[in-house]
């Protein structure tokens, strides 16, 4: 299916919105962020505010330029496809946060040097989705590889709701042993350095063995979120831009979540129904449906689900382990 929106006459669209993201990233870091300190509450639900309106504002301008150029209906479909693919990536970024708390603890990672952390693993997750999504759009054109995905995802998904939760053990990750071997580590925290010189040698800290870490676990989520949004969407640029305004909020979304992460405990199980329902819009619905399911009942199906996830985490306490709730 032809895109709206091809690389090769909206490069300046592509370079204009990386230009951008660039900019709130350097006012991120370098103005509001400068200085180590803990991220308190209320001060990451002030950014997570921020970036869903800037989502949202970005979304109308893109919807309001489709309605323009290619008409009212295509208009809507382009905005209500964004909005899905935000969704379905926001979504599937708490997993995320499960694997930062569990990092973060393991190394013994001070709250106050956790953002830093973090806004690096995002600038290196942002460069590794920019190439998942170039290879995904010319992949994405062969039915045969749109199948093989589909059924990675219900595969996925139906792991999700029955196999056991894996502890996170960065010693058993063969690349972080491979780097242990190449880069000595420091025993011990330097501020927020990510290299120290010890002994008139380079050693790497703990934050950047928790850096590695987090990336390698970014590249393993991306395997599964970059398909489900182009099960949304064919248009890459509405895949990339949704992506990383998803990405650019994970942040703020951690740090709002981190403490009350075990609450949601059953939203696993709608991130999993997530996964299922867009592997089946992939291998049977939108075929069922004249190629394409339609986008407003994506959108209603997906925040459907995750109202059900978090509304039972809330009905219905976690059961303590060994005990009664």
């Amino acid at each position: 299916m032809d895109v709206l929106f091809p690389f090769a006459e909206y490069w300046s669209f592509y370079a204009a919105f990386m230009a951008f993201v660039l900019v709130l990233l350097a006012i991120d870091l370098g103005v509001f962020h400068r200085e180590a300190h803990v991220v308190t509450f209320r001060e990451s639900l002030a950014w997570s505010v921020v970036w869903v309106t800037v989502a949202l504002l970005f979304n109308y301008g893109f919807y309001a330029y489709a309605s323009a150029n290619f008409g009212a209906e295509t208009g809507t479909r382009i905005g209500l496809e964004f909005l899905t693919g935000y969704v379905v990536e926001k979504s599937l970024a708490v997993d995320n946060i499960f694997v930062f708390v569990l990092v973060f603890a393991y190394f013994g990672i001070p709250q106050k040097y956790q953002h830093r952390v973090l806004f690096y693993g995002i600038v290196g997750a942002l460069v590794f989705r920019a190439i998942f999504i170039a290879l995904g759009s010319v992949l994405m054109q062969y039915s045969a590889v749109v199948l093989l995905f589909g059924i990675f995802l219900l595969l996925t998904g139906v792991k999700m709701l029955f196999a056991p939760e894996q502890k996170v053990d960065p010693d058993k990750n063969p690349v972080v042993r491979l780097f242990r071997r190449v880069m000595p580590i420091a025993p011990e925290l330097h501020g927020q350095s990510f290299l120290v010189r010890l002994n008139g040698r380079w050693h790497a800290t703990p934050l950047m063995v928790a850096l590695l870490f987090l990336e390698l676990s970014d590249i393993i989520f991306a395997v599964d979120s970059v398909p489900a949004i182009f099960a949304i969407t064919a248009e890459p640029f509405i895949v990339f831009t949704s992506n990383v305004f998803a990405i650019l909020g994970l942040r703020a979304m951690y740090f709002m979540l981190a403490g009350a992460i075990d609450r949601f405990y059953l939203l696993k199980y709608a991130l999993a129904c997530i996964l299922i329902f867009v592997g089946l819009k992939m291998v049977w619905l939108n075929d069922l449906f004249g190629g394409k399911f339609p986008i407003s009942w994506s959108l209603g199906i997906i925040f459907a689900l995750l109202a059900i996830g978090i509304g039972a985490s809330l009905l219905r306490r976690p059961v303590p382990k060994g005990g009664r709730v």
